[in-house]
């Protein structure tokens, strides 16, 4: 089976050179033409998939090539896109940079290929004139395998700045496809682990994404890039779908009863509780997906307002986010906290990533949390960041012992304990170490992974909530 949506990745040659700018600029911009539009970000990152989705009306979508898989990406992106008339993928860092001692893995330039797209390069030309054509020819002829089809100038300076730019690369042979000028408004606030997520700030962050998509709508030829997204070829494979997924998957073990728990199955479905809000906006849509596919009603709930778990929760899901930023709110929430500590305490299943993994604990900078882990959490300097390589080292709700995944870390926060008496994972870089802690139904960790590219804890999880 093969299948062809237009698309095209949006690239540069280093970070901070404008690709978030311009890819939701053209999502914004295509999507106001009337086009359905299928947003998607390479890597691992949950904060610009949220202003995709601004700009677009579509779920945004994470395409990882070391987290899932090279051989799911292609497959996750037909998923995502269904529908769609054009696509936009937003790279990471420069186009080659990939994980970390592993070659082009899970780079822009791989998942360009990976989608057979072709890719726009997003330049900034703040400081530079004719050796923008070195500089583009460069990363147009590294891997003749990647199609670099366009260039978009940005933070270009006047209209001379302009032609000396344009005239420089015509000897290059990549064609121009847009010029942008420094505009004020189109910043977004950073932070700490990077800008600061839409769900924080919903009506600036409108008025960002209108101010990109103007931008963009203004300096680039929209015609010309369609007409490039439409030459992309062909994938020879069909979209990833969450049942089938499963079905695929390998079976659980038989489930094995909790503590004044009842192992046998009732094929009624099980209210899942997700935290969103604010505090939680780290979260896959394919998380759910399978949730939901593996016989779950998934409710979403915000542990800043919420003072209640919704009816029935027979799990909860707590991914990531910044809950150091909102621990005062989160603190104060003293029904909620109690209502999270009780279920925890049923042996319901609880999974928790992250910023779950701090609500957890007893404390976070001082302000008391739920206090389901004998353990205190704290903000600090040194930034935790990167890929991993982990094993399940207990049973949990999620997986059994022995289970490998692919899991990304990123956090500027601390836990002590680091792993509990049974810890989540074995984890091998950036050094040997347990991590995590399984206690009861519980599985909390600072690894965030992507269950698609190991369906059956999803399945798993669901199974737990039913003999819990």
């Amino acid at each position: 089976m093969t299948s062809s949506v237009p698309r095209l990745v949006v690239a540069a040659p280093s970070s901070g050179s404008g690709k978030t700018t311009v890819a939701t600029g053209l999502m914004a911009a295509f999507a106001a033409r009337g086009l359905a539009v299928s947003p998607h970000k390479v890597g691992p990152d949950y904060i610009d998939p949220g202003y995709h989705a601004l700009a677009s009306g579509r779920v945004g979508r994470n395409l990882d090539a070391y987290l899932c898989g090279p051989e799911l990406v292609a497959p996750l992106f037909l998923h995502g896109a269904r529908g769609c008339d054009i696509a936009v993928v937003e790279g990471v860092m420069g186009m080659f940079d990939g994980a970390a001692g592993e070659g082009e893995l899970a780079s822009t330039a791989h998942v360009a290929k990976l989608l057979r797209a072709p890719v726009v390069l997003v330049v900034d030309a703040s400081s530079q004139s004719r050796s923008v054509a070195a500089l583009v020819h460069g990363f147009a002829s590294w891997d003749p395998e990647v199609r670099v089809g366009g260039v978009i100038l940005n933070k270009v300076a006047s209209d001379r700045h302009e032609a000396l730019l344009r005239e420089a690369l015509e000897s290059a042979g990549v064609p121009v496809f847009g010029v942008l000028r420094r505009v004020a408004q189109v910043d977004t606030p950073s932070r700490h682990l990077g800008l600061v997520p839409v769900a924080e700030r919903r009506a600036e962050a409108v008025d960002a994404v209108a101010a990109m998509a103007e931008q963009v709508r203004a300096g680039c030829d929209l015609d010309g890039l369609v007409s490039l997204a439409q030459g992309a070829g062909a994938l020879p494979c069909a979209a990833w779908d969450a049942a089938e997924a499963l079905a695929f998957s390998p079976p659980p073990p038989l489930p094995v009863p909790s503590p004044g728990g009842s192992a046998l199955w009732t094929p009624d479905r099980q209210v899942i509780a997700i935290a969103g809000g604010p505090a939680f906006t780290f979260s896959y849509a394919e998380h759910a997906e399978l949730l939901t596919a593996a016989g779950a009603d998934v409710v979403p709930f915000d542990p800043l307002r919420d003072e209640r778990l919704p009816d029935g929760t027979a799990g909860l899901v707590i991914g990531g986010g910044f809950p150091e930023v909102y621990a005062a709110e989160l603190s104060a929430n003293e029904p909620l906290r109690k209502a999270v500590s009780a279920l925890a305490e049923t042996c319901a299943p609880v999974a928790a990533e992250c910023a779950g993994l701090l609500y957890l604990c007893r404390e976070l900078d001082g302000q008391p949390m739920c206090g389901v882990l004998d353990a205190s959490a704290r903000m600090e300097e040194r930034l935790t960041l990167g890929y991993r390589d982990a094993v399940a080292v207990s049973d949990s709700s999620l997986a059994v012992a022995g289970t490998r995944m692919r899991g990304h870390e990123f956090h500027r926060t601390v836990v002590e304990p680091g792993a509990g008496d049974a810890a989540a994972w074995g984890v091998r870089v950036p050094r040997r170490r347990l991590e995590g802690f399984v206690q009861r139904g519980v599985h909390a960790s600072y690894l965030h992974t992507h269950w698609a590219s190991q369906p059956g804890v999803a399945r798993r999880f669901v199974e737990r909530c039913r003999t819990s």
